[in-house]
């Protein structure tokens, strides 16, 4: 059996009856959606993904950083003035 990472769950059928409800209930937190006590989904609410989405980019771009400054001992150095 997979482990429920989410304090709240719905079935299937609680989902098709009243999405937005189970949304409100979870204050913003993940609904495992459980397919014969199996999570079959995760739904979060669109500012949560939002979120998500946001911290992704960072965590790109922080080790777009990190791999880039290994690269700094071959930069050519200019000064901005003179272009």
């Amino acid at each position: 059996m997979r482990q429920v990472l989410s304090d709240c769950s719905a079935t299937i059928s609680e989902l098709q009856k009243n999405p937005i409800a189970l949304i409100d209930g979870a204050e913003g937190g993940p609904i495992a959606i459980l397919d014969h006590n199996v999570p079959a989904a995760y739904l979060i609410p669109a500012e949560t993904y939002e979120w998500l989405m946001d911290k992704l980019e960072d965590s790109e771009l922080a080790r777009i950083v990190i791999e880039r400054t290994g690269e700094k001992k071959d930069a050519i150095e200019i000064n901005i003035d003179e272009l």
